[in-house]
């Protein structure tokens, strides 16, 4: 076992706390994900390698620094390290700026307040951009737990995990890793014959790209990949693109998220029309504006 540390320096306003307690509130995250005592400690596989990362804050909400142990049971190397810095960075959305998205905000009277709340909380996403894939396809016309059983058990099978200080940390399986399964030895797990393919899919696609690419590349371009993977429609493609590749140009008008902006300007305004209405103003944010009204 090999045990090293990173930094990494947000860009200001950061709360790391308000980071915290939005992966304590996601549901998706607990039983993988340990917070405890401003710590977060997760696995996570990077360069074919199961590493466990914890993070803490070491800094104030201006002045933001984080600092990260990585644990390995081999000898990490430097690209297995930038890897997990990358992936850790990213995951927690540290290079956001929000300072412009802050400025709009705080000028629309009934979501100040908002702001006020989540202040210094960078979207905290999905793990990995397949990660966000798989759980599209799980859970889609599927009840959150039975989705959650699945999950679990594609872990058991097909993850990897690492003991770390005497507990076990499980690690959802990469793209690379499903590619290698047939859509046959899925059907033992996932008992339908739609989705057991469409995984299959994804991860073979998502094995092929560079996730530089998808995050960086024009949106319409990334969306339209997305599209042409069996499985994903225009809801998950948005889901995708916001809450695992950070692309907040756009925001997807799902019931969850009219309920939540109900709850800030009042239902007169959540309608569809209404809601792209008041995003609008948010321009390149309105993903960030979208993400802050559900998170709230």
């Amino acid at each position: 076992m090999q045990e090293i540390g990173i930094e990494l320096r947000p860009r200001a306003p950061f709360d790391f706390g308000q980071s915290l307690a939005f992966l304590d509130g996601f549901p998706l995250m607990r039983g993988d994900t340990e917070i405890a005592d401003g710590v977060l400690t997760r696995a996570v596989i990077v360069g074919g390698e199961t590493v466990v990362f914890r993070v803490e804050s070491h800094g104030a909400i201006d002045a933001p620094l984080l600092k990260a142990t990585l644990d390995a049971e081999r000898p990490i190397t430097g690209a297995v390290r930038e890897a997990a810095q990358d992936r850790i960075a990213f995951f927690l959305s540290i290079a956001d700026d929000l300072v412009p998205f802050y400025k709009v905000g705080q000028k629309d009277a009934a979501f100040a307040p908002v702001i006020e709340h989540l202040y210094g909380y960078h979207q905290a996403k999905f793990l990995t951009p397949f990660d966000n894939a798989a759980w599209a396809i799980l859970s889609q016309r599927t009840p959150m737990a039975a989705a959650r059983k699945t999950w679990d058990a594609l872990i058991e099978r097909y993850g990897s995990h690492l003991i770390v200080g005497g507990r076990t940390y499980r690690a959802f399986p990469s793209a690379e890793r499903l590619a290698t399964v047939s859509p046959d030895d899925l059907l033992a797990i996932l008992p339908n014959l739609r989705k057991a393919p469409y995984l299959h899919a994804a991860a073979r696609a998502f094995d092929d790209v560079d996730e530089t690419w998808l995050r960086t590349a024009p949106y319409d371009d990334v969306r339209a990949w997305l599209l042409r993977i069996p499985g994903i429609g225009d809801w998950s493609a948005t889901f995708v693109l916001t809450r695992a590749l950070g692309r907040m140009e756009r925001h997807a008008g799902e019931e969850a998220l009219l309920r939540a902006a109900a709850k800030v300007y009042g239902h007169a305004a959540a309608t569809p029309g209404g809601l792209n209405a008041l995003a609008e103003r948010y321009d390149q944010y309105r993903g960030y504006w979208a993400h802050y009204l559900r998170a709230y």
